[in-house]
């Protein structure tokens, strides 16, 4: 059987149809894993058969990893209160020293307790996690940063890289952005698609700007996941579009969800499934709330409006 029917024997080379033993191991085709060769040469004179099967199977395999719906944002939990992150980072406050990104509600703890201590106390001006005195100027920040960047903290990388695009050294930050990325950090990948869609730094690159837009996906990251599907939107593809929607509404993402509504009232996204996005956008929501989180909101938004 052939491997454009799916049914190739992966006991034999599908090439030369060598059997596999002691003295031959077969190696699997990475595009596909349909196939086994027992020589590069064998691959290559194959491939011309293979190549149509070979990108029907990598793409299905690629869709497998791409439409799983993950356990949560790629933002985790907070290390101190273990509960899921809220999805704006910016609510949030990063650890120079450890690396530790603690939610609003437990920083804000922690600040209450450290003034209840007063000024001078044993718990004041530490960090919420690890304890570690916090820096008292900008300057050490920066240090702090620096140090944990040079150990190959995805974290600290990504920060680097902020702090360079701000700066406009868009070179710099897509250097250390990259580092980030190639150890796995979501929103580095995120950022890195807006490079290539803005041509910050490089030139601008559609697919290279999908690719890093679905590596942060895949991790969790609700707006890339948001974003691919507008793209898909864009392209007719509708179906694959409420996916994308339905995933980062079960995330807690409050933007597809309107957009997986949209999907509805088009018949792209079934009454049942609509329910079901609800309820776990809802759930998602829920279990990122606590009553220190809310009192921190509270007196986040009073502030802003004193402004």
């Amino acid at each position: 059987m052939s491997a454009e029917e799916g049914e190739e024997d992966t006991s034999c080379c599908a090439s030369c149809g060598t059997a596999e033993g002691d003295e031959i191991k077969l190696k699997k085709c990475n595009g596909c894993h349909l196939v086994r060769y027992c020589s590069v040469k064998c691959q290559r004179e194959h491939r011309p058969k293979h190549k149509r099967a070979c990108k029907e199977r990598a793409a299905e395999l690629r869709d497998e990893i791409l439409f799983k719906q993950p356990e949560g944002s790629h933002l985790g939990d907070c290390p101190i209160c273990c509960l899921p992150m809220p999805l704006d980072r910016n609510v949030s406050t990063l650890q120079t020293c450890c690396s530790k990104i603690i939610c609003p509600g437990c920083d804000f703890n922690d600040l209450r307790r450290a003034k209840e201590l007063q000024v001078g106390g044993e718990a004041y001006g530490k960090c919420a996690f690890c304890r570690y005195p916090v820096p008292k100027k900008a300057e050490d920040f920066i240090t702090n940063i620096m140090k944990r960047a040079e150990v190959k903290d995805p974290i600290a990388l990504y920060q680097m890289g902020v702090n360079r695009r701000d700066e406009g050294d868009y070179s710099g930050a897509f250097q250390y952005l990259t580092k980030a990325a190639d150890l796995g950090d979501a929103q580095a990948h995120y950022d890195l698609s807006c490079f290539y869609h803005n041509g910050l730094g490089v030139k601008k690159d559609k697919k290279k700007e999908v690719y890093h837009m679905e590596q942060a996906a895949i991790e969790g990251h609700v707006l890339a996941r948001n974003n691919l599907g507008c793209v898909e939107e864009e392209n007719g593809r509708m179906e694959r579009a409420a996916k994308h929607w339905i995933i980062a509404v079960n995330l807690g993402h409050s933007h597809s969800l309107d957009a997986v509504k949209s999907c509805y009232r088009q018949g792209f996204v079934s009454k049942e499934d609509l329910a079901k996005a609800l309820r776990a956008h809802q759930a998602a929501l829920d279990a990122m709330k606590s009553p220190q989180r809310d009192e921190a909101n509270a007196i986040r938004d009073y502030m802003k409006s004193r402004k």
